[in-house]
């Protein structure tokens, strides 16, 4: 699939990936730069779901601030 992005950087999500992945309006996006690539991930309830527990007994409160803080750095 092939999309084009306007003069403000905004892009179309072609409709078969919007149903496939439940994105509606208003939807929140994840926008991740891998080095090489950028990942647009939906954040649905069927992902918040999948996360459920997933950082239970981990360190996740830890790993969330790190991040915040890397997210905090890179936008300076």
């Amino acid at each position: 699939m092939e999309t084009y992005a306007t003069v403000k950087g905004q892009i179309v999500i072609p409709a078969a990936l919007r149903r496939k992945y439940g994105i509606k309006n208003g939807t929140k996006i994840i926008v991740t730069d891998t080095g090489d690539a950028i990942v647009l991930k939906p954040v649905t309830e069927q992902y918040l779901r999948s996360l459920q527990g997933s950082l239970k007994g981990k360190g996740g409160l830890k790993t969330l601030m790190n991040e915040r803080q890397k997210d905090k750095e890179r936008e300076k």
